[in-house]
């Protein structure tokens, strides 16, 4: 019970639960949850300043996260990025994520990337299941991983990055059964595409991309036993992008994505009579709607696509949606803003974005501001800040 609060405690970031939907029910919420969240936090100001865009924006050094492709695609030789943001802030005022990332250009088709997140939960007091006081904890999380991106052709580019997963919850308490508390260890896998191609829209010279990014391919973790495994945050990104230059010294940019969890949606489940979960003779809960979740990292993936109980509409309804836009002036000065939807029935995240960005030489700083539609929302007053240094090609 212990370790299962605490995996809820990871997983209160994505603002929902997991919850075992029964026959006659009609649910207003039928949500995807998975383990190690964190992974798909939006790290960096910019593209979360832009409604957690980014699979198809121009590139820039926090580009491992968003779409390894784009890497390949850096103008500078050399940089680095590194990004903090106070979490759920309205709930707690010790919760963060940091991030920290960096690539070099090995030739004029291909660059190397590297980055390090760190997710810190902030001190809790574990008890046991009767109350008793364990002593602190600061559960946390760490993924570090590096990125190789290419270009296959003078717009068309493609990168894999592999990371590193450790997140330890709980240390080694003992969950209920004698199965010892353990740090969940797994490793993840990156394939993007970006493309990029010059536009123009009647005398305006532009820039139109397009970008496919699956993130966090990798085994399911386990924080006591083999025999209790959940998902990593497995994503499907797809996205556009259209910036244009209105004169030499503005630019305007406009993007769009399209996320969705390649993990299995959370069945329909039989009952009895008396409402109580119907099991078969080997003890199995009977699915009545939807696949079995329990399903190897391929099927799972694959098969996430078309196993919602209610068909190809929960499917749908299984999308966000992020939109943004960005305006730069002279290369040293940037507005942004977007909106990131959620539906209701997966979540229901809503908000609208904002943040601003200053370049000055090779240095630049982004701020961003989250502002969601509902009254006390946990993510409310999410801030984030970036720094930034690069080094230009000899």
């Amino acid at each position: 019970m212990l370790l299962f609060g605490l995996v809820l405690i990871n997983s209160t970031c994505l603002l929902a639960q997991n919850s075992v939907v029964i026959s006659g029910q009609d649910p207003e919420r039928r949500v995807i949850t998975t383990a190690v969240p964190f992974l798909n936090f939006a790290p960096d100001s910019r593209h979360s300043a832009m409604g957690d865009v980014g699979v198809a924006t121009s590139p820039d050094g926090n580009s491992a996260h968003w779409n390894s492709g784009k890497l390949a695609f850096v103008n500078d030789q050399m940089g680095f990025s590194l990004s903090y943001s106070p979490w759920l802030g309205k709930l707690v005022n010790d919760m963060s994520l940091s991030y920290l990332t960096g690539f070099f250009r090995i030739d004029e088709n291909s660059a190397f990337g590297f980055d390090l997140r760190y997710f810190n939960m902030g001190d809790i007091q574990l008890t046991d299941g009767l109350g008793n006081e364990l002593g602190e904890f600061n559960p946390r999380d760490i993924a570090i991983g590096g990125t190789y991106s290419r270009k296959l052709s003078a717009n068309l580019g493609l990168g894999i990055s592999a990371r590193f997963i450790h997140s330890n919850l709980s240390g080694n308490i003992s969950a209920v059964g004698g199965s010892e508390g353990r740090p969940g260890i797994s490793v993840g896998t990156d394939v993007g595409l970006y493309y990029s191609k010059p536009l123009l829209a009647g005398s305006k010279e532009g820039t139109w991309s397009w970008g496919i990014n699956i993130s966090n391919i990798g085994p399911k973790i386990t924080y006591n036993s083999a025999d209790d495994l959940d998902y990593i945050p497995t994503n499907l990104r797809i996205g556009t992008a259209y910036s244009i230059d209105l004169n030499e010294l503005n630019t305007l940019t406009f993007a769009l994505d399209f996320n969705k969890l390649l993990v299995p949606s959370p069945p329909v489940y039989a009952t009895n009579p008396d409402g109580t979960l119907a099991t078969d003779e080997d003890g199995n809960l009977i699915i009545e709607q939807g696949k079995d979740p329990n399903r190897p990292l391929i099927s799972g993936m694959f098969g996430s696509l078309t196993d919602a109980p209610d068909g190809f509409k929960e499917e749908i309804q299984e999308v966000t949606l992020s939109f943004g836009a960005e305006y730069i002036y002279n290369e040293k000065f940037a507005v942004r803003t977007g909106y990131f939807f959620e539906n209701p029935t997966k979540g229901g995240r809503r908000y609208f974005t904002m943040g601003v960005g200053f370049n000055l030489n090779r240095l630049g700083f982004n701020f961003s501001y989250l502002v969601p539609q509902t009254q006390n929302h946990p993510l409310a007053e999410t801030l984030r800040f970036s720094l930034l240094y690069t080094i230009p090609n000899n």
